[in-house]
């Protein structure tokens, strides 16, 4: 497999490897509908929608230091989330966001995934999928670690949609895939040769 398409997972691996490819193919389309937006397209919206991809980016980070900070090792997701006025709606990530520069929005989805990609990585080394995760369904048990990844996987599935509709909104970019050969241009690491962004974070392509 060519590096120009380095985010498909693995076309024969393990159970473990085609979930975390599968979930981080995922994050790349989103990230691919996202990149390389000033403010304005980063705030535009559709309809009565207060949806923006600014807002996702935003969002999405939260949910991706609260899985694996918190549902699955029951640490704290750290900041900026600690001191945010957060409650079930997820309504401040959607209206502090357009408050917050591109640069910013962009670098903190990056850490973020980041962070999520080590933490996991820590897991799989020391227990697997079907350990049980700090989470826990009042009166059924704790949920596992595979069931909280797949969970992930299925909010990145409905935000990608999302963000497929505001994209084509805001320039007219569709499409189900990046380009051969792209690489995320926004965010103050996104082409360093460092960046989790630019490697394959489950291993080599077969």
């Amino acid at each position: 497999m060519s590096d120009d398409y380095w985010w498909e997972p693995p076309l024969a691996g393990t159970d473990e490897a085609h979930l975390v490819g599968a979930l981080d193919r995922l994050r790349v389309t989103f990230r691919w509908k996202a990149d390389g937006l000033d403010s304005a397209g980063l705030n535009t919206r559709i309809g009565a929608s207060a949806l923006t991809l600014g807002g996702l980016l935003k969002h999405l980070a939260r949910v991706e230091d609260t899985t694996f900070a918190w549902k699955l090792r029951g640490e704290s997701p750290g900041e900026p989330w600690v001191s945010a006025p957060l409650d079930d709606s997820d309504a401040w990530e959607f209206s502090s966001c357009a408050d917050d520069s591109p640069e910013y929005l962009y670098d903190l989805w990056d850490g973020a995934v980041a962070r999520s990609r080590e933490r996991l990585a820590a897991l799989l080394e020391d227990g697997g999928l079907d350990q049980p995760a700090h989470l826990e369904w009042p009166g059924r048990g704790h949920l596992s670690v595979r069931r909280v990844v797949f969970d992930l996987v299925e909010e990145y599935g409905r935000h990608t949609g999302h963000a497929d509709l505001l994209r084509e909104a805001v320039d007219g970019r569709v499409g189900e895939d990046p380009p051969g050969g792209w690489r995320p241009v926004s965010g103050s690491n996104a082409l360093s040769a460092g960046s989790p962004l630019n490697r394959l974070p489950w291993g080599s392509p077969p």
